[in-house]
C-alpha cells in the first residue's frame, strides 16, 4: 500500500513502531541519567535550604572557622593534636636510617626487623597513650592524630617491604620482581613527561621519603607513576569542593539532630529506640557521602594534582555492588591495594587458607576502626570492632542467597542502618559517660565533644 501511495503521490507510508524496552527498564542498556542526577542535586538545594535558615536562625554559627584559625594562631601549645602529628617526623626517620644501614650491611636483616617492630609498635601505641593521657586532647584532634599515624604505620609498613623485596633482588641479581613492579628495569613514561628511573638503593633519601609520605597512596615504589603536568583548573575544581563540602552549610541542619538524639536508653521504650536510629540514619549517611566525597574525590585528586602522582584510582563504583566483599574491595582502594599487597597475598604465599586470610584481614580492619573511635572517645565498648566483624557473616548471607538488585539494596541497607546503631551506641554510652561524671549540672544537657 505505501509503495501504491507514493507511486500515486499520495503521502509516503513508514511504521512508526519498533521493537524496543522503556528507558527506565533495565533491558534497555541506556546509561544518561545525567538529567536526574541534576534533578536530584536540585531537589536536594531546595529541600535543605528551609533546613538550612530554620537552624540559622535558631542555633546561629555552630561552626565558626575564623575563630578557629585565630585560636590556633593565639596559642598552639593547647593544641595537641598538631603537635603529636608534627612528632611523628621521629618516626618516619627512623625507618629511613633503618633502611639506608641495612642497604650497606651495616645492620643485618634480623636487626632490621627487630628496629622495625620497635618503631612500629610505637608509631600505634605512643599516640594512643598521648591521647588518653592528655586532658586538652578532644575527641576531634584524637581522631585526626590517630588516623595520621595509622596512615604513617601502613606506609611504613609498605616501605619496609618494598625495600626488602629490593635488597632480595639485588642479591639474587634478578632483574624484576615477581611479587610486585615495585623495582621496575626499564624506565617510564606518562604523557609528554619521562621521569629519571630510581634504582635501590638510590631511594633511600629524604626527597623520597616525604614525596612517599604526602602522596595518596599507602603502597609504596621506587618509581610512582606521574602526571606530565598540574592542571591549574582542575586543581582550582578540588580545591572549591573541598572548601565548600566543609562548610557550616552542609552540617547545620545535621549537628540539632545529632544533639536532640542524644537521650539514654532507660528513658525510652523499643519503639522510640528504633525511631532514634532512624532519625539518626539520615544525618549519618548523608555525612558519610559527604565525608567520600570530600576524602576520596576532592582531597586525595587534590594532593595527587599537586604531586603530579599519576594514579588516580582510589575509588571504583562501590555504589553497583551487590555483595558486601565487593563494596569494601572498592570503596577504599588505596586500603584494599595495602591488604593485598602487603597481607592478604603473603599470607596465602604461606599456605593459609583463603577463607582464614580474608577473615585475618576484616580482623585487622576491626582493629583499626576500634583503635579509630574508642581512644579518642576514652571508652571502650567495641561496638566498631563487632560491626566490622559482623560484615562476615553478612558478607556471606548476601553472596550465597541475595543476587543483583537485591544484593545491592542489602548493600545500601547495610550502609543506612548498620552504621547508625553503631553510632547510636557510641553516643549512648559517650552521653551516659560524661552525664554521670557532670557535677553540678542538669544531666540531660547533652555533652560536648
Amino acid at each position: 500500500w505505501g509503495d501504491q501511495a507514493s507511486s500515486t503521490g499520495g503521502s509516503e507510508y513508514t511504521s512508526c513502531h519498533s521493537l524496543q524496552e522503556s528507558l527506565l527498564s533495565s533491558a534497555s542498556g541506556y546509561s544518561n541519567y545525567r538529567g536526574i542526577l541534576n534533578w536530584c542535586v536540585v531537589m536536594l538545594v531546595l529541600s535543605n535550604a528551609r533546613l538550612f535558615l530554620e537552624n540559622l536562625i535558631k542555633y546561629g554559627i555552630l561552626v565558626d572557622p575564623i575563630q578557629v584559625i585565630s585560636l590556633f594562631l593565639k596559642d598552639p601549645y593547647s593544641w595537641p593534636a598538631p603537635c603529636l602529628v608534627i612528632a611523628s617526623n621521629a618516626f618516619i626517620m627512623a625507618a629511613l636510617y633503618t633502611e639506608r644501614r641495612l642497604s650497606v650491611g651495616t645492620i643485618s636483616e634480623a636487626t632490621g626487623t627487630f628496629l622495625y617492630f620497635i618503631n612500629l609498635s610505637v608509631i600505634l601505641c605512643f599516640p594512643a597513650a598521648t591521647v588518653l593521657t592528655v586532658t586538652s586532647m578532644t575527641s576531634v584532634g584524637g581522631v585526626f592524630a590517630l588516623g595520621v599515624y595509622t596512615i604513617v604505620f601502613l606506609k611504613l609498613y609498605s616501605y619496609m617491604d618494598v625495600n626488602r623485596w629490593c635488597r632480595e633482588i639485588r642479591k639474587a641479581k634478578a632483574r624484576t620482581l615477581s611479587r610486585s613492579h615495585s623495582c621496575p628495569s626499564v624506565s617510564r613514561a606518562n604523557g609528554a613527561a619521562a621521569h629519571a628511573l630510581v634504582t635501590y638503593p638510590g631511594n633511600l633519601t629524604h626527597r623520597d621519603m616525604y614525596y612517599f609520605m604526602f602522596a595518596p597512596t599507602l603502597c609504596y615504589e621506587l618509581n610512582f607513576p606521574r602526571s606530565s603536568r598540574i592542571r591549574k583548573r582542575f586543581l582550582l575544581r578540588r580545591l572549591f569542593e573541598m572548601v565548600s563540602l566543609t562548610s557550616d552549610f552542609h552540617f547545620r541542619w545535621m549537628v540539632p539532630t545529632i544533639q536532640n538524639s542524644m537521650k539514654p536508653f532507660q528513658d525510652m521504650d523499643f519503639s522510640r529506640m528504633v525511631e532514634r536510629l532512624l532519625k539518626l540514619a539520615v544525618p549519618n549517611h548523608f555525612i558519610w557521602l559527604v565525608f567520600f566525597y570530600w576524602f576520596f574525590h576532592s582531597s586525595m585528586n587534590f594532593v595527587a594534582e599537586l604531586m603530579q602522582f599519576g594514579d588516580r584510582e582510589f575509588y571504583r563504583d562501590w555504589w553497583n555492588s551487590e555483595t558486601v566483599t565487593y563494596f569494601w574491595a572498592n570503596w577504599n582502594i588505596p586500603v584494599h591495594k595495602w591488604c593485598l599487597r602487603h597481607f592478604y597475598k603473603p599470607m596465602l604465599q604461606r599456605g593459609v587458607n583463603k577463607w582464614v586470610a580474608q577473615t585475618a584481614v576484616f580482623l585487622v580492619s576491626a582493629f583499626f576502626h576500634e583503635y579509630l573511635v574508642s581512644i579518642p572517645l576514652k571508652m571502650f565498648r567495641l561496638w566498631a570492632f563487632m560491626g566490622m566483624m559482623a560484615q562476615i557473616p553478612l558478607a556471606w548471607f548476601v553472596g550465597r542467597f541475595l543476587r543483583g538488585n537485591y544484593g545491592n539494596a542489602a548493600m545500601w541497607m547495610s550502609l543506612i542502618i548498620g552504621q547508625p546503631i553503631a553510632v547510636l551506641m557510641y553516643v549512648h554510652d559517650y552521653y551516659v559517660l560524661h552525664s554521670s561524671q557532670a557535677q553540678g549540672g542538669d544531666v540531660r544537657t547533652p555533652p560536648s565533644v
